[in-house]
């Protein structure tokens, strides 16, 4: 082979080694993008979901402070405590509910410590349970301006604390409403309207 025959064939091999090359190195890269993870899409803000109230719900059905729905007055009186540390108010109550309406109907009992409650609220009388209760010529169980002993123990005074409870809570209507007084005949005074006749009480206001 002659001299120019060799550098041709040298430049053909150089030229035909460069496609190859080439042609693998842009094949090669098409394979390592295929074997290369695919961009993931960006991810979307997420919108915190805001969940509605319920419907249908009237709230003022678990309303704080409502009274409890007893069946009966009687059921409302068993379900109150006695002896737990009473407040004056309650025993000042009590006491009156007591001397003056021990064994008569719950009815009855309840009706005499609303009128002692409508007193404290009417301006008329002091502001004061205790004061309504001890107010001078006005219950005739008064002695000195002072309720006298009670035995803690009698049935009929735990009647009249549970009675009392029931009041001041008002946890049950009064068959008495808005009385202001009451006595075991006439009217005490003119104008008044008699407003109900339990045991044996009449109530008027």
């Amino acid at each position: 082979m002659t001299f120019f025959s060799r550098a041709a064939a040298a430049v053909a091999m150089t030229i035909s080694f460069l496609g190859l090359s080439a042609q693998s190195t842009a094949g090669l890269a098409a394979g390592v993008e295929q074997m290369l993870p695919q961009s993931s899409p960006a991810v979307s803000s997420v919108t915190p979901t805001t969940v509605s109230q319920p419907t249908g719900f009237d709230s003022d059905e678990l309303a704080i402070g409502d009274s409890v729905a007893y069946p009966t007055l009687a059921a409302a009186v068993a379900a109150q405590s006695t002896h737990d540390g009473d407040d004056e108010a309650i025993q000042c109550l009590a006491g009156a509910i007591f001397y003056e309406s021990k064994g008569e109907p719950l009815s009855g009992q309840l009706a005499v410590a609303d009128v002692i409650i409508n007193r404290s609220k009417s301006g008329r009388f002091p502001a004061d349970i205790c004061e309504v209760v001890t107010q001078r010529g006005q219950f005739g169980f008064v002695r000195g301006g002072r309720i006298p002993q009670i035995n803690e123990d009698s049935r009929y005074y735990r009647t009249a604390v549970a009675v009392a409870k029931v009041a001041l809570a008002d946890a049950w209507d009064s068959e008495a409403d808005r009385a202001l007084y009451f006595n075991r005949g006439r009217a005490p005074g003119s104008g008044l309207t008699k407003v109900a006749t339990i045991g044996n009480h009449i109530f008027w206001r």
